[in-house]
């Protein structure tokens, strides 16, 4: 093995063990000789490659990034020419699908952009960049086919629904606890797909143009 190979193996173990723990604890959980004795990392290598616990968890984040950054570019192919409501339940449902897939990547995510540690939210939010373009060309596209109620224009419309985005597993598991908790992925997307919905249409009937 040559020492390029071993240098990138070792930062591929690191990454590994870095997504363990922050992919299952809180940040501030987290401790740098935590992962280095779970993972059986020495001192000497960890800190050979990484400068401490805020550059690590920025790899996390990072990695978390790119990888459903790619999904979503691959979900927006797929979803182009069908219907404004189609592509974006189907999009933001192939969101939630990612998630039930990549548990670790699931947590990372939530803790970055909905549990951001103060210091750390500028770096965050331009390893969030690449991510938030590909969402707003996707949800450009579909915006400018939707019958917007009135006073609703398609700037405010695209904002709204790219907040929706990132809180939309949170948001769905805070309605949905205690006996009404989910019970596997098949009850989740299904759930998912009734809360878009009433994202999309609204919560009150709308009688003579005027809500009830």
């Amino acid at each position: 093995m040559t020492q390029r190979e071993r240098k990138q193996r070792s930062k591929e173990k690191i990454l590994v063990a870095a997504m363990a723990e922050f992919g299952t604890k809180d940040f501030d959980a987290v401790t740098m000789d935590g992962i280095c004795f779970a993972h059986g990392i020495s001192k000497g290598m960890m800190y050979h490659y990484v400068s401490g616990k805020d550059e690590l968890f920025l790899q996390c984040v990072g990695h978390t990034f790119r990888l459903l950054a790619r999904h979503v570019a691959r979900e927006a192919q797929v979803l182009a020419g069908k219907s404004d409501f189609e592509a974006v339940r189907q999009y933001f449902m192939g969101r939630e699908r990612f998630f039930q897939l990549h548990a670790q990547e699931k947590n990372v995510f939530e803790n970055a952009l909905l549990r951001p540690p103060k210091h750390l939210k500028e770096q965050i939010a331009r390893l969030h960049q690449p991510l938030s373009e590909l969402n707003r060309r996707f949800l450009k596209q579909a915006v400018a086919h939707m019958p917007l109620r009135p006073g609703m224009d398609a700037e405010r419309a695209m904002c709204y629904l790219e907040g929706v985005s990132d809180v939309l597993g949170p948001l769905l598991m805070r309605c949905r606890t205690g006996e009404d908790a989910l019970p596997d992925v098949h009850a989740m997307l299904t759930a998912t797909e009734e809360l878009l919905e009433t994202v999309l249409y609204g919560v009150v009937r709308q009688v003579g143009g005027h809500e009830e």
